[in-house]
């Protein structure tokens, strides 16, 4: 069983796979357009989605990102999308105070709490540990710690593990920590590998039988979407189409259409029809969004 906002169900569709519905980088990025706040807008834009055969959304703003389960529910209710929610702890400089004042096995109750009881006082649970984050070409201490204690959880609730790579960097090493506390690989997620434009690195991360994170399509001033297509067609053509699943992570309100952003409904209304044109089937292109993101999640 899958756990959404409303309930478990057995299987979730078609899904974006790393998104956010509320949330609020502001007070570290001191950029009030990180305040990802407009929620009438977000529910305009996934309405449009949900009619172009989008099903699920998976939420992955935890603890220290503004995360508002109260908001995910109301979007989820008016739009008719399956939204599921997240726990965890993100990355420096985003981490809040409780995860420096705790002890690891406390905070592996609080997260697993989340996942078993619900958050934030109420009976909506987490089915994802994420986004856990490392740093831009380094891993701080304090993420070192992040990724055992999310080891940890994810050992005890079998749920599966989403991270944040900044800049598409340092995916290697999460897997070797992850590795190293007895996570199992088949139950993670890479994220943001799309921005890294080394058809090796992918490679390796996919041979250690982790998903890749192509959830950053559209935000083409770190990697053109051309050279995503190009990425993704030599994944396929190297046997790894079950291991790719899609999203666009959109966390400004500049990304949003009404601020003259791409908006949710560039992934299904430009990016796909643009892997139809480069040779990529449909099957496949389910898998992307279907099989893989059922597979992960179950």
């Amino acid at each position: 069983m899958i756990t959404t906002i409303m309930g478990d169900v057995n299987s979730i569709g078609k899904t974006y796979i790393h998104e956010h519905i509320a949330l609020d980088l502001s007070s570290h990025k001191k950029d009030p357009d990180t305040n990802y706040n407009d929620v009438d807008e977000v529910i305009l834009e996934l309405k449009e989605i949900q009619e172009r055969g989008i099903d699920t959304i998976v939420e992955v703003t935890n603890r220290g990102m503004g995360r508002d389960v109260l908001t995910m529910a109301e979007v989820s209710k008016k739009t008719g999308l399956n939204i599921i929610a997240s726990t965890g702890f993100y990355k420096e400089p985003f981490l809040p105070q409780h995860y420096f004042n705790f002890s690891d096995r406390e905070l592996i109750k609080i997260l697993i709490k989340d996942i078993e009881k619900g958050i934030d006082g109420t009976n909506i649970r987490a089915h994802v540990l994420g986004e856990i984050g490392t740093s831009y070409n380094e891993i701080k201490d304090t993420e070192k710690r992040l990724f055992n204690i999310i080891s940890r959880a994810h050992l005890e609730t079998g749920k599966p593990v989403f991270t944040h790579t900044t800049l598409g960097t340092m995916g290697l090493e999460q897997i070797e920590m992850l590795n190293n506390n007895g996570v199992n690989l088949e139950k993670v997620l890479i994220g943001h590998t799309d921005l890294n434009g080394d058809l090796d690195y992918h490679l390796r991360i996919a041979d250690k039988g982790c998903y890749l994170g192509f959830d950053t399509i559209g935000k083409i001033n770190y990697q053109s979407d051309e050279n995503r297509i190009n990425l993704i067609k030599e994944l396929v053509k190297r046997g790894h189409e079950d291991q790719i699943v899609m999203s666009l992570d959109l966390t400004r309100k500049s990304h949003l259409k009404k601020y003259n952003g791409i908006g949710y409904s560039y992934l299904t209304d430009v990016f796909v029809p643009s892997l139809i044109n480069s040779g990529i089937s449909l099957e496949i292109i389910d898998k992307f969004f279907i099989d893989n993101p059922n597979r992960l999640l179950k």
